[in-house]
């Protein structure tokens, strides 16, 4: 019986060593980070923002996301969104799923994606040409107390906190705006 459980550790370590040793997008701290789309440049948004923003940028170019993608990329996205709402996914699960959008997508759109080096202020121009407001989640501390969960969305949207966390760079919006988006190539 020592035996069987010996080799059932010794197996599992080995497997989860494996495991380890073959990722390709490493994961630094608490942010993703991508061997193929950088964020290492002055006012860069995170991977996720670059990822949903330049897909829908992509629409209308040679490197538009097709139907067969969008029906790829949208249980990915929608399970990214998913973990804005619990706030108890792991970064583990997030960077799971950030590779998983870039490995559905071609080298093609991950290089025109990378190419545009999209910021904070593109994202801004974005969300403005949208008519999407994105908030600086600027409001006063303690002033969601006593609030139940619909006023204080009610509250956040007025103030246009639109579901932010911080170093999300535009929170939840810019999700529902990509999911909307592949929801309407998908079908």
């Amino acid at each position: 019986m020592k035996r069987i459980l010996l080799f059932t550790l010794i197996l599992s370590t080995l497997l989860l060593s494996a495991c380890g040793a073959n990722s390709t997008t490493p994961v630094t701290g608490d942010t993703y980070t991508s061997v193929n789309i950088p964020t290492d440049y002055e006012d860069a948004l995170p991977l996720r923002n670059q990822l949903a923003i330049g897909t829908m940028k992509l629409d209308g170019s040679a490197q538009a996301v097709t139907t067969e993608q969008a029906q790829q990329l949208l249980p990915l996205y929608q399970a990214l969104r998913g973990t804005s709402n619990s706030g108890g996914a792991s970064q583990e699960e997030i960077s799971a799923l950030l590779s998983q959008i870039e490995g559905a997508m071609t080298a093609e759109q991950i290089t025109a994606i990378r190419d545009m080096k999209l910021t904070f202020a593109d994202m801004q121009t974005w969300a403005t040409e949208n008519g999407i407001t994105l908030g600086s989640g600027g409001g006063q501390p303690g002033s969601g107390m006593g609030l139940s969960a619909e006023e204080r969305a009610t509250k956040q949207a007025a103030e246009g906190m639109t579901g932010q966390t911080p170093g999300s760079g535009g929170g939840t919006a810019v999700l529902d705006a990509v999911i909307n988006y592949l929801n309407g190539l998908s079908q």
